[in-house]
């Protein structure tokens, strides 16, 4: 399981490599106490995780949101950690951080060579995803909003099969709330997620012989540049903060602490789950 094993993981591509030798941020035993947390942020630094040992890759996190809070989340927890994006190079305060390579989710080739030149995987997580907020109507980025979102996720989880079920391993998709309901703006971003969580759930019945736990999570509104677009419009900043019971935006880093939840031997009589991160506004 992850956080229990001494392992190394190389991962060869065009861009990069991730290196047997990685530097581990060494994290000391923390103990959260009622005084430690109650109404204030906790830096995932801080969360009561170890993946020492551990090898992840996050697909989809390049831009400085929610995979790349996931990606330093687990960096922080000890674990070795890779990252991908569509673009030549991640965000500037993550080049220094993390082996990146780059990757098209709906290249089945080049998804494929990236998994043959891994020879360990401990952790994959799924975050690669497109969305365009009143422009998915048109039928032909309908379909690419699909293939990256949903066609993607499938692609990326079955190449790196092998790799989990040598690992026993976590396989965590990132969905959203959109998944639960309509949205007459995002209608292609809102059918693939609730097609992610679908898979979540027959990846978890069909892997479950090989050891291997696939979970997912539900974000709500996150702060970040995927949603910039949307926060350009005040009514709607606005509604969404009065129908959030939290009544605020979510931040990436609400995201990383229940997806390492979810890779912990905390979570390891849980499979086929979607845990929604939306502050309350799924069920207001």
């Amino acid at each position: 399981m992850p956080g229990h094993k001494a392992s190394r993981c190389c991962i060869d591509s065009l861009n990069g490599s991730f290196l047997t030798d990685c530097t581990k941020i060494a994290i000391a035993n923390f103990c959260v106490t009622a005084k430690d947390w109650p109404g204030e942020e906790m830096n995932m630094s801080d969360a009561l995780f170890d993946f020492a040992g551990a090898n992840v890759l996050v697909v989809g996190a390049s831009r400085a949101g929610i995979g790349a809070a996931i990606a330093r989340a687990f960096q922080d927890a000890g674990a070795t950690v890779a990252i991908t994006g569509a673009e030549p190079e991640p965000a500037p305060e993550d080049r220094a951080r993390f082996a990146y390579i780059q990757l098209d989710v709906t290249d089945l080739a080049a998804v494929e060579a990236l998994a043959s030149a891994t020879s360990r995987l401990d952790v994959l997580v799924n975050c690669a995803a497109i969305t365009a907020r009143g422009e998915e109507m048109a039928p032909a980025f309908f379909q690419r909003v699909v293939d990256v979102n949903l066609h993607g996720t499938f692609r990326t989880a079955q190449a790196f099969h092998p790799q989990l079920k040598a690992a026993g391993g976590v396989l965590i998709n990132i969905a959203s709330m959109y998944a639960t309901f309509g949205s007459p703006r995002n209608p292609a971003y809102g059918a693939s997620k609730a097609a992610v969580v679908q898979l979540t759930k027959s990846l978890a019945i069909a892997w479950a012989a090989d050891g291997i736990r696939v979970n997912a999570v539900a974000p709500g509104f996150i702060v970040t540049e995927q949603s910039a677009r949307s926060r350009t419009d005040p009514a709607h900043v606005a509604a969404v903060n009065l129908r959030t019971p939290m009544g605020r935006w979510g931040r990436p880093d609400d995201i990383a602490g229940p997806v390492l939840f979810l890779a912990s031997p905390a979570a390891g009589f849980m499979t086929g789950v979607c845990l929604p991160i939306d502050g309350g506004y799924s069920i207001a």
